[in-house]
C-alpha cells in the first residue's frame, strides 16, 4: 500500500464517524506526518507500516472523538471495511451499527412493565371483589346446606 491509498482509506473510515472538518484535520495531519518521517530518512513503507491499518487508526480517533465528546456531525454511522476480492479489485462493504439498549434500561422497562401488570391485576381484582365475595358466601352456604 503506497501513502495514496493509505490516506484515501482512512479519509473512508474516517468520514463516517466524524463530521468533515475533523476527517479533514486528520487526513492533513497524517500526510505531514508521513513527509516529515520521510524527510528524516524513513522508507514510506516503514512510515506505513508503523502506522499500521489505516481502519483501525480511523477507529481509534472515532473513540477518542466519542470520549472528548465531540459531535459526529453525520447521521450515517457506519465501519466501512475494504477487502481485496479475487480479480483484484477493492470492494466496499458497508456494515451499519444497531441502536445497542442499555442492560439497566432494559431491567427497568421491565420492572415497570411487572409493576404495571400487579397494578391492573389488583385493580380488577378490587373492582369485581364487592361482586365475586357475596356470590361465592352464596355458593359456599348453599354446599354446606345441601350436604345435609
Amino acid at each position: 500500500m503506497d501513502r495514496t491509498e493509505f490516506i484515501d482509506r482512512l479519509q473512508r473510515a474516517l468520514a463516517g464517524g466524524v463530521n468533515s472538518s475533523r476527517v479533514a484535520e486528520n487526513v492533513q495531519y497524517y500526510r505531514e506526518y508521513i513527509d516529515v518521517e520521510i524527510r528524516k530518512g524513513r522508507s514510506e513503507k516503514e512510515v506505513l507500516d508503523s502506522l499500521g491499518d489505516p481502519r483501525l487508526l480511523a477507529k481509534s480517533i472515532i473513540e477518542a472523538n466519542k470520549r472528548a465528546g465531540v459531535s459526529e456531525g453525520t447521521n450515517r454511522m457506519y465501519d466501512e471495511e475494504t477487502r481485496e476480492d479475487s480479480g483484484g479489485e477493492w470492494r466496499k462493504t458497508v456494515k451499519e451499527n444497531v441502536m445497542r439498549i442499555p442492560g439497566w434500561l432494559i431491567l427497568l422497562i421491565a420492572i415497570v412493565v411487572f409493576l404495571l401488570i400487579i397494578g391492573l391485576v389488583f385493580s380488577v381484582i378490587s373492582v369485581l371483589a364487592p361482586i365475586i365475595i357475596p356470590v361465592l358466601l352464596v355458593i359456599l352456604v348453599v354446599n354446606y346446606f345441601k350436604r345435609k
